[in-house]
């Protein structure tokens, strides 16, 4: 293809412009990959537009649906992943001339299981992933006299230890005890299983996983440690940047934003822990996939290969946008040994990495996200008016079939 585009070139016909359609803040990361790109390919151009996470899936969705206005590289978070793997429109990367399957191996198995679809069709590959973490406040637990190990042992110690934060400090231990069942039903899974469906299909929200991450989650309600906030409101924020939530259970990735925008005059004080009680989950991350009816799909998989395979440009990634890379290779640089000054001088990449290694290959689903709002949704009757949890997984199931029935 390279030799095809010089010879183009040099007989003045105009240049491939390949397409790439992102959102913030992946699109930074996409745009740090052009000069390299450029210097293998310097007869492409590469043109990237963004928008909001919700408007470019949006966008995306009606695009497949109409084999129109469509991308040559097409951007998808982890949230949407399940409902773009069962797409028609997107290009099988197992089969000929990609042939994607044969490096499977170098990317974080978990990664790549979420990118594939229930008939295994691999049809978007992971470009950086989130290991699940716990960052908290060590200056914070220090005034309790508390320590990292009653965070990570048991639920029961972690509740404990909240009680002993708020009558010491007066602050809360976590954000929300939702946060408490998200990283539950991912944590307790087996290579193969789903968060939310089985093998065939059928909600799995009534099983003794659902029931026992609910009762977490409304232990620490009434226990008073969880602030009741939720994520990515400006009061959420604030929480963390004036010494209200010492918490926070969320993807490697967040310590990018914690240093960046979040909290920056807290720097020192942060640390990241395991999960609590021995848990491994995924939180996040990021995918990349081709169009059946992109224009350019030749270099397209060019692209898409230098995005998730080039070590070099997985490790500038990671350098400047805390992307933690896909790419199992990058993760042995030794970038991942720096000390991190914001994290108390601490390794705390090396961490992440040994969780990428723990994580189960879960399952993904295109209902996943219609399902953890039906779930949410009862979660919350059960911590602010009482409801029995056993009804409300009830009612969630039945909920989630309806909206199965309806799609």
């Amino acid at each position: 293809m390279l030799a095809f585009v010089a010879q183009a070139s040099a007989f003045g016909a105009p240049k491939i412009t390949l397409t790439v359609a992102t959102f913030p803040d992946l699109d930074r990361a996409a745009k740090l990959a052009i000069p390299g790109f450029k210097k293998l390919y310097p007869d492409v151009d590469v043109r990237i537009s963004a928008l909001s996470a919700e408007d470019h899936h949006t966008a995306m969705i009606t695009a497949l649906a109409g084999g129109s206005n469509l991308p040559d590289v097409m951007a998808i978070e982890a949230r949407f992943i399940g409902q773009f793997a069962e797409s028609a429109g997107l290009i099988d990367l197992r089969r000929a001339p990609y042939n994607a399957e044969a490096r499977s191996t170098q990317l974080a198995k978990f990664a790549l299981a979420a990118g594939k679809s229930s008939k295994g069709a691999m049809a978007a590959l992971p470009v950086d992933v989130g290991p699940g973490t716990m960052f908290y406040r060590a200056d914070l637990l220090a005034k309790a006299q508390l320590k990292e190990s009653d965070l990570t042992g048991s639920w029961e110690q972690f509740i404990d230890a909240g009680k002993k934060l708020k009558a010491s400090t007066g602050a809360y231990l976590v954000a929300n005890a939702v946060d408490i069942k998200d990283i539950y039903i991912r944590a307790s899974l087996a290579d193969g299983e789903g968060i939310y469906f089985d093998a065939n299909g059928k909600p799995v929200v009534t099983s003794p996983r659902f029931e026992k991450a609910f009762e977490i989650a409304r232990a620490a309600r009434q226990a008073g440690i969880d602030a009741r906030i939720k994520a990515w409101t400006n009061e959420w924020s604030e929480g963390f940047r004036r010494d209200r939530v010492a918490a926070q259970m969320m993807g490697a990735w967040l310590g990018g934003h914690l240093q960046n925008w979040i909290a920056p005059q807290s720097k020192g004080a942060w640390r990241s822990a395991p999960l609590p009680n021995g848990m491994f989950a995924s939180w996040g991350g990021s995918f990349y996939a081709i169009p059946e009816k992109g224009r350019h799909k030749e270099m397209a998989w060019a692209f898409l290969q230098y995005l998730v395979f080039d070590k070099a440009q997985q490790i500038e990634a990671f350098r400047q946008l805390d992307a933690f890379p896909s790419l199992l290779e990058a993760q042995s640089d030794p970038f991942v040994d720096q000390p991190i000054e914001y994290f108390g001088g601490t390794a705390v990449r090396q961490q992440w990495s040994a969780a990428v290694r723990k994580i189960p290959a879960v399952d993904v689903d295109r209902y996943d996200e219609a399902a953890r709002e039906i779930v949410d949704a009862q979660l919350e009757k059960v911590l602010d008016r009482g409801k029995d949890i056993k009804q409300a997984l009830r009612d969630a199931e039945r909920d989630i079939l309806r909206r199965v029935r309806r799609y």
